[in-house]
């Protein structure tokens, strides 16, 4: 086909022409090229680990009585640094938190310590006029019965 004779197609706001079959020819000869070498050094990874693990195995083995109590104890050792770590990561945002709410920059979550603040302080002052009303109660009761007898 000519370039006058190959049909042009309109896409978005412009035109193109069909691609050419010789570049849709060397697109696919690329992709497959890259897909092979790919797959053959996927082929070669798995050998070469098969082939390690096969020579690497009586050493594991013999070695296993050190090499297992090793790692429990790089385990635990890890394990120790990586929680000691979040500790003093959370004692720092809470002291961060709690430097702000002080200050009086308001933090999130500052509304609901308000909240639950406010609640408590009415729970308290209920319960110290209740013991309050139960006191005079008492004494009442405690003054008539010295009285009656």
């Amino acid at each position: 086909m000519s370039d006058q004779q190959r049909p042009t197609y309109e896409y978005g706001h412009g035109l193109y022409e069909s691609p050419h079959p010789a570049r849709q020819t060397v697109k696919f000869l690329t992709a497959v090229t890259i897909g092979v070498t790919l797959l053959l050094l996927s082929a070669l990874t798995l050998t070469g680990t098969v082939i390690s693990l096969i020579l690497a195995t009586p050493v594991l083995v013999l070695f296993s009585p050190i090499l297992v109590p090793a790692a429990i104890v790089l385990f635990l050792a890890a394990t120790g640094f990586m929680f000691s770590g979040g500790c003093g990561v959370a004692a720092v945002t809470a002291l961060t938190w709690i430097y702000n709410y002080v200050s009086g920059k308001n933090p999130p979550g500052s509304d609901r310590l308000d909240y639950a603040t406010s609640v408590i302080a009415d729970k308290a002052r209920d319960v110290k006029e209740r013991a309050k009303d139960y006191g005079h109660y008492a004494q009442n009761r405690a003054h008539e019965t010295t009285q009656g007898a």
